[in-house]
């Protein structure tokens, strides 16, 4: 290897020793899948399939803070039982059909062993395609916070706070990012 790829890779070895930060490699490996997962679920509209992947004390939020009146604010607060009521009835809504992609990157991954959870933080960046021409675009970004239950035999949501840095985003979508 020659000198210049040993610098380039050296942080990113030293990054990666996560036994050193007190997290498992094994646990980590499943709970990115977890995280992963969720997102291809969502984008495929695998709703169920999302739920499969929470606990039953699962809870969902979309917040953000607004600085023009100076406040958080709160766009969607449900429990598991809320969510699945919302994915019930989207066919209901008069809303845009237009296809999301959703790509997550994981952050950080903190274990509590005693709690048995894992507090995790990713990037959220959401792209809309229109069914109109197909054009793509950024709609939305942010980060998003789980709390992961590590307490079965695979790692389940037991909540989801997506916390927006955009703010405006149009009229007619009422699918969870």
């Amino acid at each position: 290897m020659c000198g210049k790829c040993a610098a380039i890779r050296q942080p990113f070895a030293a990054f990666h020793d996560f036994n050193k930060r007190g997290v498992d490699v094994t646990s980590k490996t499943l709970i990115d899948e977890l995280i992963y997962r969720s997102a291809l679920l969502m984008d495929s509209k695998d709703f169920a399939g999302f739920l499969d992947l929470c606990d039953p004390a699962f809870n969902y939020s979309i917040t953000a803070y607004i600085p023009e009146i100076r406040k958080e604010t709160a766009w969607l607060e449900q429990n598991k039982e809320g969510m699945k009521l919302l994915f019930d009835t989207l066919p209901r809504h008069n809303s845009d059909h237009a296809s999301l992609s959703r790509h997550l990157t994981v952050y950080t991954v903190e274990q509590d062993e005693a709690a048995k959870q894992a507090k995790t933080i990713s990037f959220l960046q959401a792209f809309k395609t229109s069914l109109d021409g197909g054009a793509t675009e950024l709609f939305a970004v942010g980060k998003v916070h789980d709390t992961i239950s590590l307490s079965g035999d695979k790692p389940l949501l037991l909540s989801r706070n997506v916390r927006l840095e955009t703010r405006l985003l149009g009229i007619g979508f009422h699918i969870p990012l």
